[in-house]
């Protein structure tokens, strides 16, 4: 399969925003006060920019959803035959929990990282 060359562009254009998302984890990581919320929302970005990045690249248009697992279902069979859909599942509440107040635990240092392992290429 050919990627369209205004396909291509688009696919590092996505690819580029989850590397600025890792990019704000490793600064947010190398604070004196990490702010844990934070470092979960930018994960889940990243796992979405990733997963757009890769139906873009299969002429798929991704819509515009946060849910990743909507996007991974999207993805055609056997792209990511030995990825775990859990981790999707996991990071899914860090787009809202990381972003607004609410009713939720806070997401402390250990999920956080494991959010941060998930997503990291």
């Amino acid at each position: 399969m050919t990627v369209r060359p205004k396909d291509e562009d688009l696919v590092r254009g996505w690819i580029l925003k989850a590397e600025h998302d890792l990019l704000n984890i490793e600064n947010n990581l190398a604070a004196q006060e990490i702010p844990w919320d934070t470092v979960g929302f930018h994960a889940q970005q990243c796992g979405e920019k990733y997963l757009k990045a890769l139906l873009v690249s299969r002429q798929i248009d991704p819509p515009k959803i946060h849910d990743l697992t909507e996007l991974y279902a999207l993805l055609p069979e056997g792209l990511l035959v030995d990825f775990d859909v859990r981790l999707l599942e996991e990071l899914n509440p860090y787009s809202i929990e990381g972003r607004y107040p609410g009713v939720w635990e806070p997401i402390e240092q250990a999920e956080a990282l494991r959010a941060v392992e998930a997503v990291r290429p």
